[in-house]
């Protein structure tokens, strides 16, 4: 099933909600969905007052200049790995100063899968700093667009939930 327009209004919606009770800035690093968790919030009116900024690192060169991910991470695990992404949750929040950060790296396909990593394969991490995080891998069906959706849809709720305990 594929999610839709309107689910992800939601739970763009829910997040939104949950940073400003909290009064909490949050800021993206986005590899495979492109700024799409982004554009989730920022959808909402008012957004200004819970997202802090995006960036989208999609090339291993924007991970280490923009993120302080350490080559040696990229080379010893890839660019899709809990390694990666809890470096990019770190570098997102010493770079802007938002009080949450969330990163996503993975492989949404058509090509560029393996068999470690087949296309669908993404990892997740999200927190307040290398103390309190959460990082997760999950593998998602479908088209290109079907990947990338369930990545946001994952991401938007996880937040949320980590928000909520």
């Amino acid at each position: 099933m594929s999610v839709t327009d309107s689910q992800l209004k939601a739970a763009g919606s829910e997040l939104a909600m949950a940073l400003m009770r909290r009064k909490l800035w949050i800021t993206t690093a986005e590899s495979c969905t492109g700024g799409w968790v982004a554009k989730a919030l920022t959808d909402r009116p008012g957004s200004s007052e819970y997202v802090h900024s995006g960036l989208v690192t999609y090339s291993n060169d924007a991970k280490q200049r923009l993120l302080g991910v350490r080559g040696e991470t990229l080379q010893g695990h890839g660019a899709v790995s809990e390694a990666v992404v809890r470096e990019m949750v770190a570098g997102a929040l010493a770079a802007t100063g938002a009080d949450v950060a969330v990163a996503i790296s993975g492989v949404a396909g058509p090509g560029g899968g393996s068999v470690e990593k087949p296309v669908g394969t993404v990892w997740f991490a999200w927190g307040r700093g290398p103390e309190d995080m959460v990082a997760s891998r999950m593998h998602f069906h479908g088209s290109r667009d079907d990947i990338r959706r369930e990545a946001v849809l994952y991401v938007l709720q996880g937040v949320k939930n980590f928000l909520a305990d």
